[in-house]
Formats: C-alpha cells, sequence, structure tokens
C-alpha cells in the first residue's frame, strides 16, 4: 500500500530539514506537499493546484514536466552516465560551445554543480589570475555589494551583501567587502562612483575583483539606473579590477534578453550562471572567462598554473544534455523573446492593479519583478516581516505561490518576488495579478492602522 500524505508528513516531520525555515511551526503548518507539476502549476495528490509564480527557486524557465527532457536524460544514462570532467564527452562540449555562442564571447567555460560553486570557483580564478600575471600578486580583495546574493558556501556567503543570511556563520573568508548597490525608490546615491572610492581606499593594487548582479534578484529586484553598469566596467577597466557578472538568476533569458548584462552593452571579465541553465531540469552551473584570462593558466607542465579544482559532478553528461536541449526549446520556442513581451504586460498590469496604500513600489525586467510593500507610502517604512508573510501565505491558499525577500537586509523582507516559467499564459497572468490585488485586499484592507 502506497504511504498516505499524512504519513509521509510524519515521515517529513521526523526525517527532513528544510532550508530556509523555522521547524517549530511545521507541525501545525507543514509545507505543501506537491506530487506533480505540469506547465506553470504543481499539482497535489488530490488534484489541487498551485500557479508556480517564482519557476521553483526562479529556475524552471521552460515550465513544468517537459517530456522531451526526461527523454533526453533517459538516453543520456543509457549511452554514458558519468564521466569526471578531466575527461571529454559530447554535451559537455557542445554544451560550452552553445554558451559561448549565445555570448558572443571569446572565453572558456568550467562547469560546476551549483550558483555557490560557480562562485567560488570565480573567485579563486581571479586571485590566481592576478597571482599568475605581472605586477598582480598583491591582488586578493573581493568587493560585493550590500543586498546582492552569490551563495550559501564559505567563500559565497563572505561575497554575499545579506546581513541576515551571514549571522552565526562568522569568520568569514578573509578579503571580502561591500558597498551600497543601486535602489532607485530608496536612495539617489552614486553607487558607481563609491565603488571607485572604495578601490581606492583599499589600494587598487590589492582589489582582485568586483562580483555583483546585473539585477539584484533575491536582494529585493533592484534594477539598477542606465549609467550605472557601464559605468562599473569603466571603473574596473582602468583599476586593473576583473568584473564578475552573477548571472546566476538573470541569465538565459530571465530579463528578456539572453543574458541580464546584454541590456547594458557590456562585457564581463568572469560570469557565473546557473538556474536557467537547465530549467531546474539538472543540477548544473558554470563559470564563463575571458580568453586573456584563461590563457594566464598556460604553462608547462609539472608546475602549478593550472585550475587547481574540481567538482565531482561538474559537467555531468546527463545534466549537460538537458541543458543543451533546454536551450534548444528556449530558441526554438521564442521563449526569451516572450519573457521580454509577457514581462512588460505582467509589469504594466501590476503597476496599474495594485494601486493599494501598501504598494511602495513595482519593478522588474522581463520576468523578474519586485512589488515592494511599505507600511506608509509617504515615509517608505518597509512592511513587516508578519505582514508581508501573510499576503504570501493568502495568495497560497487562494492557489498562487509567490516569493518574498527572506533574511536579506535588516527589515527588509518586505518585497514580493514574481518570476514565473517562460511559457506563462494570459489567463494564468489575469491569475497571478488577481490573486495578488484580492490577498493584499483581504490581508491588509484599505490601509494598515496607524
Amino acid at each position: 500500500m502506497p504511504e498516505t500524505e499524512r504519513d509521509l508528513s510524519q515521515v517529513d516531520l521526523e526525517s527532513l530539514w528544510h532550508p530556509m525555515t523555522q521547524h517549530s511551526q511545521l507541525a501545525s503548518s507543514p509545507p505543501l506537499f506537491i506530487e506533480s507539476a505540469s506547465g506553470s502549476f504543481l499539482y497535489d495528490r488530490h488534484g489541487r493546484r498551485w500557479l508556480d509564480a517564482v519557476s521553483g527557486l526562479w529556475c524552471v524557465n521552460v515550465g513544468h514536466g517537459r517530456a522531451e527532457l526526461a527523454e533526453v536524460a533517459r538516453e543520456q544514462m543509457e549511452k554514458l552516465d558519468y564521466l569526471p570532467a578531466t575527461l571529454s564527452h559530447e554535451p559537455g562540449v557542445l554544451l560550452a560551445r552553445k554558451i559561448l555562442d549565445l555570448l558572443g564571447f571569446d572565453g572558456r567555460v568550467y562547469f560546476a554543480v551549483t550558483g555557490s560553486e560557480a562562485n567560488e570557483a570565480a573567485f579563486k580564478i581571479a586571485r590566481q589570475y592576478h597571482r599568475q600575471t605581472p605586477g598582480g600578486a598583491g591582488r586578493y580583495k573581493i568587493i560585493g555589494r550590500h543586498r546582492g546574493y552569490h551563495g550559501n558556501t564559505m567563500g559565497a556567503l563572505s561575497a554575499t551583501g545579506q546581513e541576515e543570511r551571514r549571522q552565526g556563520y562568522e569568520p568569514f573568508v578573509p578579503g571580502f567587502l561591500h558597498v551600497e548597490a543601486p535602489d532607485p525608490y530608496r536612495s539617489d546615491v552614486d553607487c558607481a562612483a563609491a565603488l571607485e572610492a572604495a578601490i581606492l581606499a583599499e589600494g587598487a593594487e590589492s582589489v582582485a575583483a568586483f562580483i555583483m548582479e546585473p539585477v539584484i534578484a533575491g536582494g529585493g529586484v533592484l534594477v539598477p539606473p542606465p549609467e550605472y553598469l557601464p559605468r562599473v566596467r569603466e571603473i574596473c577597466d582602468r583599476h586593473g579590477v576583473l568584473l564578475i557578472l552573477d548571472e546566476v538568476v538573470t541569465g538565459f533569458g530571465r530579463t528578456g534578453r539572453w543574458f541580464g548584462h546584454h541590456h547594458w552593452g557590456v562585457e564581463p571579465d568572469i560570469m557565473t550562471l546557473a538556474k536557467g541553465i537547465a530549467s531546474g531540469y539538472m543540477p548544473l552551473s558554470a563559470t564563463v572567462v575571458r580568453r586573456e584570462i584563461f590563457d594566464a593558466f598556460s604553462a608547462e607542465p609539472g608546475g602549478l598554473e593550472h585550475f587547481r579544482h574540481i567538482n565531482t559532478y561538474g559537467g555531468h553528461p546527463v545534466a549537460t544534455a538537458v541543458a543543451r536541449r533546454n536551450l534548444e526549446i528556449i530558441e526554438r520556442e521564442g521563449l526569451v523573446e516572450r519573457a521580454a513581451e509577457k514581462g512588460r504586460s505582467l509589469l504594466e498590469a501590476l503597476r496599474r492593479r495594485l494601486d493599494h496604500p501598501q504598494v511602495g513600489d513595482v519593478r522588474g525586467l522581463g520576468l523578474l519583478i519586485g512589488i515592494e510593500l511599505v507600511r506608509d507610502r509617504a515615509t517608505r517604512e518597509p512592511l513587516s516581516v508578519e505582514d508581508t508573510a501573510r499576503v504570501v501565505k493568502r495568495c497560497a491558499q487562494e492557489g498562487v505561490i509567490v516569493g518574498r525577500t527572506i533574511n536579506t537586509a535588516p527589515s527588509f523582507s518586505n518585497v514580493l518576488i514574481v518570476a514565473p516559467p517562460f511559457t506563462l499564459s494570459d489567463d494564468e497572468a489575469e491569475l497571478l495579478v488577481g490573486t495578488i490585488e484580492a490577498a493584499l485586499a483581504k490581508e491588509l484592507g484599505a490601509s494598515l492602522p496607524g
């Protein structure tokens, strides 16, 4: 007899440790128990469904339930189930070539498994590159940004600028510091100038790299002003600092371009990718470097100039085969263009219909949208964690799963996050907008009491 959902929920309580979850509440409020998924929806065993308006964790770009991807995985497992990346196989080679072609980038691709690992590789590459480049031996510092997120391993967490994610895990990896990130809703600080000031204060000869997301995702969907990224590129060039772009979320169409940095016409020195690379169907990530950086690791055999780093499952043949087909689907169905078009219409609808006293700002790029909730529009005081969580819970009760900022900067767990699959239909978009609109009215009323 198959175990019932109730039985499995009890096993869950006795066995699983869920991420980002206070387990003391799970006995009375267990997580949704999902049995299947198709298109934009998740289903339990009773046929109840939820619109997945965050694409899992910003990753299921082509939608759930693609049998074509399952078939590719099966075929590859039967043909070649595993191979370490020190050897070579067709899916990995062709995927690397495809990524470089999409980027228009002369470089090399290093495969790993998660975004955190991709960033760890980027930091090690940056530091080793400078040590193997004349005059660069003293460059080891990595500058990140407040509210930026780069992963949960110790190096990636050291680069992350979300204080509530970092508390309790000190001390961090030496050599990491942070500067302000653009937040047009709350601040007009010249953040590019702040970056240059930090480089000069630290001593440019000690700074290896600056890492940033083109659009800060989990920290609140912060879209920079048009001049910011080109100025950052110029500042990094002037001071010999490598620019690392974390495109773990923004890569592969999420912002309505193949890669987020394409909106600003700049090129990184190093770029990290994950999530949409395989639309979540397989775990895979990549670190991409310019040819000049790769060439600095070339020397006679027997020395230590090569990249002394390996991941057991990096470039896994099944994962890379699925990722290749995923990119074929995105191209074949014009899903990047669809993300741009659907993102514009969804953003406009949300701005028009969420005319509520507790909605301070609605912003985004492509199908990456943030709705900032405030207690007071005039003061822009953030809505409390509890009130924001009630809105998210109400949406789930009504059949729509939206995200929110969690454990970022203190007091800023107040941004609803909308990042649905690129296949979102007009009817699904209406369900999404209508549910958020109704949840705000039901949970917050016309306005919060003074």
